[in-house]
């Protein structure tokens, strides 16, 4: 089963609060790999070229925590979604 269709039995409930930020847009500039956009099997960094930022899809999140590991500069805030919200696994 590929990784795509694992996704698929994800529920998501979804927070109006954002559980990560970037604390410094600054250091995400500075870094070149940018390893956050390729690590995160949910897909939630993005760079935008447009808005010279990484962009966080925080709804998408799978909670696993790869990113904090991830970022060479610990520039990630992360936390655990409020109680009730974030992922809900459909077979366990």
């Amino acid at each position: 089963m590929k990784l795509d269709d694992k996704l698929y039995l994800v529920r998501f409930n979804t927070d109006k609060l954002n559980h990560i930020k970037i604390a410094d847009n600054e250091i995400c500039l500075k870094c070149q790999d940018k390893p956050c956009t390729r690590v995160c099997p949910a897909h939630v960094y993005d760079w935008d070229e447009e808005e010279n930022r990484i962009s966080v899809g925080y709804e998408g999140c799978l909670e696993c925590g790869t990113c904090r590991v991830a970022c060479p500069k610990n520039n990630i805030l992360w936390q655990y979604p409020r109680g009730g919200f974030g992922v809900s696994w459909k077979n366990g």
